[in-house]
């Protein structure tokens, strides 16, 4: 195996692991939020997770390059807005539509790295995006209408897809750390912004705290620094296929640790959306072990 292919796996592997994190939240933010206001809880997690890796790395984001830092700071926006909307849609929206809606970035993603970046997209990875999609749907939605909430979860969505197609573009491997910390600092800001007007409420509870540090340390500051990294080795398109089973984590979670009773609309849902991540992960493999057998022979 060749030092670029390891490097690959271990960015999937990373990308899958950020998006297990993430998945593993979902039934945690549902207790949660019935006890604290959302952009509260999104304030103090960024906060937290902010200060933690700020005291881990102090030099990191000195040392970053001038366009590393206005890169971090656009992502940082581009992500701190998209957690907002997507927030104000969720209140207007059933969860299983916003989810759905939320997931769309797996297509909007390639279009947008095709337009902005010119990158080629193969028909097999169009075709993967599809599966994706329809396995997302088929795990999530119960019924779509398009309306206010929709209309913002359909723009968040657009931006997490700026989001990923940006990391792609201007992630390094040396400057991910730097350039996490300071997207986590401007997500922080934005999320403070939105909520000081009403004061901000704090977790009430021991468990309530552990949570909430749980998903600052883990699925905020590591995944985050996790991402930026695994970017800086996968084209965009990939990376939101990848992404895509953050749901299927997301399912798995519920069932193993929420008590939600396993269906059959989950495990297709679930095996369309890992079938397509298969299919991004393995054609190119295969394809370019055939062209190395080609010419061996």
């Amino acid at each position: 195996m060749t030092e670029a292919r390891r490097t690959t796996l271990l960015a999937t592997g990373s990308l899958l692991a950020v998006t297990a994190m993430w998945g593993s939240t979902f039934f945690l933010i549902h207790d949660l939020l019935e006890r604290m206001p959302t952009l509260d809880f999104l304030a103090v997690r960024f906060a937290i997770a902010s200060v933690a890796l700020f005291l881990v790395a102090p030099r990191a984001v000195g040392r970053l390059s001038p366009s590393a830092r206005r890169s971090a700071l656009a992502l940082g926006l581009l992500y701190g807005v998209a957690q907002i909307l997507q927030t104000a849609g969720l209140a207007h929206t059933a969860a299983s539509v916003s989810g759905f809606i939320t997931g769309m970035y797996v297509v909007l993603t390639p279009v947008l790295a095709a337009a902005l970046l010119r990158t080629r997209i193969t028909a097999g990875t169009w075709g993967a995006v599809l599966l994706a999609t329809a396995g997302l749907g088929v795990l999530t939605l119960d019924g779509l209408s398009i309306g206010y909430g929709e209309a913002l979860t359909l723009v968040s969505a657009l931006l997490y897809a700026l989001h990923i197609v940006g990391l792609g573009a201007w992630s390094t491997p040396h400057e991910a750390l730097g350039m996490s910390i300071l997207q986590l600092v401007v997500i922080t800001l934005v999320c403070l912004v939105a909520t000081l007007p009403d004061g901000i409420v704090l977790p009430q509870s021991g468990a309530d705290w552990l949570s909430v540090i749980y998903m600052a340390l883990f699925a905020g500051a590591l995944a985050l620094v996790a991402q930026t990294w695994a970017q800086a080795h996968l084209p965009p398109t990939r990376s939101a296929i990848i992404m895509s089973m953050e749901p299927v984590f997301a399912a798995f979670f519920a069932v193993l640790a929420g008590g939600e009773s396993l269906t059959v609309r989950m495990l297709v849902g679930g095996a369309m959306v890992l079938t397509a991540m298969l299919v991004v992960e393995l054609v190119p493999r295969r394809r370019v072990e055939a062209e190395v057998q080609h010419l061996t022979v």
